[in-house]
């Protein structure tokens, strides 16, 4: 039996947040005079006065929450910050078709980057913030930040951690999960403030700083600006982005290891060793093409390969340069990095390294059981043996994500798309990354795209961010069968 009470208050406390988290985008209506202030109050009231009724409706009720209580708030938290946070943008008159404003809140949420917006700079300083804050609520999931506040209103769960975060690994900072949530945001809320002054002294205003800080950490990819990182033609922006984006792909735990001087835990990390290895060699390899088909000099080859790289390795989708512009060779290789995604328990959507790097090296262990039927190889990361149970559960999820791109890439064929379109669209937004091939490369948007494709697009990115089983789990017999 599922105890739909318990999920109810639950829900209405977030609610409650997501309505107070639209409050600081009014000071920026004011101060820019962009007469977008009701909008956003409104929205606000509505969410909390909602999520009030939900929370006293079962304020008394018994907080029993297990793995399947665990994955339904999950999925419906997604559910609810979708339909409630589209509201300013619906309201505003920003996105005032339904799915327009479902696709742009969803990208946002599930920190994508894939837009329907055509002119970003004409919008309302506002709902431009706003826009922005949805990404970063998303960055490191608002299930977190709900396990580290909700205790003081006498909400807990460890399952909603390990629903939020169904990756292989399960590191933990502190055993109790409220303190392992509390550690996660202070170093995300400490980065995206550094990050924020860096861009302020690279050049970017204080609006544009605020905004693609919250939008880098959260490795979501909105900007302020048409162009996109492209307008900032800043140097020094530019690399603290690179370095930003790859501290964002990185799981916050290393960081976090990292900061407090536990550097044999960092290096330990067989997935962090990995992405930094295979990240500066994609770059050392594409620099050189890159240079000989862009023609620029040999500083902003590097810095341009580097940006897209690490942009679409860790899904944050900025673009400062069109690498479909390179020739056909090169657009696969970008192509292909849309697959990749950052390390678990980072922001970065994708299928994560640990996931790459346990399906290799079983392949390659699977050959010495070839030759040695007898012998006992296990496949291990991190020195840990990898138990049957993870490797069954990485070679489903990668099948299953295999499927879900090919399908979804058939679906948007019968819809009238060409196929280098179809294809692009559906790995950027299951890979929760932005930019692509086709009609939707790092120069282009999704608007053109019908409103049945918008909605369909938009289910493929919550998919996507919740790692496929937390969501498909929902939807099998086995959830609903009493123990």
């Amino acid at each position: 039996m599922i105890h739909f009470k318990a999920i109810g208050k639950l829900m209405g406390g977030l609610l409650m947040l997501l309505g107070l988290l639209m409050l600081p985008g009014i000071g920026f209506s004011y101060y820019y005079h962009s007469g977008d202030q009701m909008p956003l109050i409104y929205s606000s009231f509505v969410s909390m006065a909602m999520g009030a009724l939900l929370f006293f409706s079962f304020s008394k009720q018994d907080q029993i929450i297990r793995k399947r209580e665990g994955y339904m708030i999950v999925f419906l938290s997604w559910l609810f910050m979708s339909i409630f946070g589209m509201l300013p943008f619906l309201v505003s008159g920003t996105l005032p078709k339904l799915p327009d404003a479902i696709f742009e809140t969803v990208s946002g949420i599930t920190t994508t980057g894939a837009s329907v917006i055509n002119d970003i700079e004409n919008l309302p300083a506002g709902i431009l913030f706003w826009r922005s804050m949805t990404q970063w609520i998303g960055g490191l999931g608002i299930i977190v930040l709900t396990v580290a506040i909700f205790p003081l209103l006498g909400i807990g769960g460890i399952e909603l951690f390990v629903a939020e975060s169904p990756g292989p690994t399960s590191d933990k900072l502190h055993p109790r999960i409220r303190e392992t949530a509390k550690r996660l945001w202070y170093v995300y809320v400490g980065l995206t403030l550094l990050l924020m002054g860096l861009y302020y002294i690279g050049g970017m205003n204080f609006f544009d700083a605020i905004n693609h800080a919250l939008t880098t950490m959260a490795t979501g990819g909105f900007s302020t600006k048409n162009a996109s990182m492209a307008y900032f033609e800043i140097p020094f922006i530019q690399y603290v982005a690179i370095l930003f984006m790859f501290l964002a792909g990185t799981n916050f735990t290393v960081i976090y290891f990292g900061l407090v001087g536990k550097f044999d835990r960092v290096w330990k990390s067989d997935e962090f060793k990995a992405y930094v290895i295979v990240t500066t060699l994609i770059i050392l390899v594409l620099s050189f093409p890159v240079f000989h088909f862009s023609g620029e000099n040999l500083e902003k080859a590097f810095r341009d390969t580097a940006f897209q790289v690490v942009s679409l390795l860790t899904t944050t989708g900025y673009v400062t340069a069109d690498y479909t512009s390179y020739g056909h060779g090169l657009t696969i290789l970008f192509f292909l990095l849309l697959f990749v995604g950052g390390c678990a328990g980072s922001t970065a959507g994708g299928i994560k390294f640990i996931r790459h790097l346990s399906f290799f090296k079983n392949t390659i262990l699977e050959f010495k059981r070839i030759v040695h039927p007898r012998a006992v190889v296990p496949l291990k990361i991190n020195g840990d043996r990898v138990t049957g149970k993870i490797i069954t559960h990485i070679m489903i999820f990668l099948l299953i994500y295999l499927m879900t791109f090919v399908m979804g890439s058939v679906v948007l064929s019968v819809l009238g798309y060409d196929m280098i379109t179809s294809f692009g669209a559906v790995a950027t937004c299951l890979g929760n990354v932005g930019p692509a091939v086709g009609l939707v490369g790092p120069l282009d948007n999704f608007s053109f795209f019908s409103p049945i494709a918008k909605i369909f697009l938009s289910i493929i990115m919550l998919l996507g961010r919740l790692e496929l089983f937390t969501i498909l789990v929902i939807f099998s017999p086995y959830f609903w069968r009493a123990n």
